[in-house]
């Protein structure tokens, strides 16, 4: 009876404080392997396991899903350059059985499911800690020389060519071959710092430094080019798939850089790991930013609020979506109602900031188990409609035409709304998924309040709620392209 009454008070407390509701936002969740999640589960299991996490973040709002897919050069996929992971079997080389591709299942589940489905690679990461044997056919088994040891890692060196290129044909081969939506890394380029390790790269910048007389340059540099040609490797072959990166929540602090800087005084993109991210999102090399503001609103030196501010300030020329951790925002109070956690006071900033164009959970089974209320506030509440993907008009801003012969029609399955799909020349107008609106009786046709859309599917008919046909309401379909440009409208008064 007390969880009872506690779940009616929470729900009212939701209604009473409902927020704006978004058209257009991002929407996503990690769900990692590197945590070993999924170790010594088999195959049947671990299917139930990720049906289940959809099935609920789907209810939570949530649209796209950022699964990884490499975290040590290994394969959550069938891959011909790399090994299986062993946070998929156990041991690193040994395929799962009964056999299944888990990236390729993942893509039919979120696509099903209306979502889109990240595929999510650390580019340079070789080895971490807790990791023993090596596969024998390990990318620094057969190029020992690819890698450098660093607090118990490997990293492949950014420096030599030959590494960015080899990270690029892995990424070309996911492409190809996998219908991704966005193709996504994270913040691990150089090693996070660590007292008294060196990283062991004087002989390289002794070698081929390119005349660039500061190593803190140099290392920037050979990450930069890598930045440019995975994103170039990417759109060369399929120019839809968005490439989005998560860095780390600081760029730079004002005492290193008092111009461009945020009030702070944490770790570094640009000074420590050689992540010049501004420098991307300026010159277009991604397609979307997710800095990991994983810190609560007062945090001494990495502040929430100064942080998403900075951000909105500067990240402008790229979407911007922020990193949001969900187990440290419950984990503190609203700084201005002890009575509750941060999670009311972060959505509000979101919604302050003109930038700022959605969110990432991290991470997906913390929201899937409710911590703090946290998966039941965006189900009730700040994600209670469903959404469409931000716009990217730098990759694409052309319409499809709107959807031909539109109908409802009774069939054995029931009663249906059917239509046909634009004609279309080439990916940039070709209908992708479409976009079902309902209008009760004496409603304003207005396609950009949320609260109308009963469905976003890549089906071509809707299954009708036929009550006894006394009650006429209009359905509204549009087409939406793979870049989430939207049609004009197609409607059909239908009597239900």
């Amino acid at each position: 009876m007390k969880k009872n009454l506690l779940l009616i008070l929470t729900l009212c407390a939701l209604a009473m404080n409902a927020v704006a509701q978004h058209k257009r936002e991002f929407r996503g969740a990690w769900i990692q392997c590197v945590n070993g999640q999924f170790q010594g589960m088999s195959t049947a299991k671990m299917q139930e396991y990720l049906t289940y996490q959809l099935n609920v973040l789907q209810r939570q709002g949530v649209n796209a899903i950022i699964f990884q897919v490499r975290a040590e050069c290994d394969a959550l996929y069938a891959s011909q350059y790399e090994p299986w992971s062993r946070f998929l079997t156990g041991v690193q080389g040994r395929a799962p059985q009964p056999y299944w591709d888990p990236l390729q299942w993942m893509i039919t589940e979120c696509h099903r499911r209306g979502m889109e489905l990240h595929a999510w690679i650390n580019p340079f990461r070789a080895k971490i800690k807790s990791t023993g044997r090596l596969a024998n056919n390990h990318v620094t088994v057969l190029r020992p020389g690819a890698a450098f040891m660093y607090d118990n890692q490997l990293i492949l060196n950014p420096a030599h060519q030959w590494n960015r290129d080899y990270i690029c044909t892995v990424a070309a081969d996911i492409v190809r071959r996998y219908d991704i939506d966005g193709f996504h890394i994270d913040d691990y380029f150089y090693p996070y710092p660590v007292p008294g390790q060196v990283i062991p790269d004087d002989r390289d910048y002794a070698a081929y430094n390119n005349g660039i007389p500061n190593k803190g340059d140099w290392r920037r540099f050979n990450v930069n080019q890598f930045i440019k040609q995975l994103s170039d490797c990417i759109h060369s072959i399929k120019p839809w798939v968005k490439f989005g990166v998560s860095p780390f929540g600081i760029y730079r602090n004002k005492r290193n850089d008092p111009y461009n800087g945020s009030e702070t005084a944490g770790l570094q993109n640009y000074d420590e790991l050689y992540a010049d991210v501004m420098l991307w999102v300026n010159n277009g090399w991604i397609d979307y930013c997710v800095p990991q503001i994983y810190w609560q609103i007062g945090h001494p030196t990495a502040d929430y609020q100064t942080l998403i501010q900075w951000w909105n300030k500067y990240c402008y020329k790229r979407p911007l979506y922020i990193g949001e951790d969900i187990e440290r925002t419950v984990q503190f109070a609203d700084p201005y109602n002890g009575n509750k956690h941060q999670m009311e006071a972060k959505y509000r900033l979101h919604n302050q900031m003109r930038n700022v164009h959605g969110t990432v959970l991290w991470y997906a089974k913390a929201s899937v188990d409710n911590i703090g209320n946290y998966g039941l506030m965006l189900e009730k509440n700040y994600w209670r409609y469903p959404a469409l993907q931000p716009r990217m008009p730098f990759i694409d801003n052309r319409a499809p035409e709107r959807v031909r012969h539109l109908a409802p029609i009774w069939t054995e399955d029931g009663y249906m709304l059917v239509w046909e799909g634009p004609t279309s020349r080439d990916w940039r107008d070709a209908a992708y998924k479409y976009v079902v609106y309902c209008f009760a009786p004496g409603e304003i046709i207005d396609i950009d309040d949320p609260s109308h859309i009963v469905a976003i599917t890549r089906q071509s008919y809707y299954k009708l709620p036929y009550r006894d046909g006394r009650t006429r309401y209009t359905y509204v379909v549009t087409a939406l392209d793979r870049m989430s440009n939207e049609s004009a409208i197609a409607k059909k008064r239908v009597k239900l």
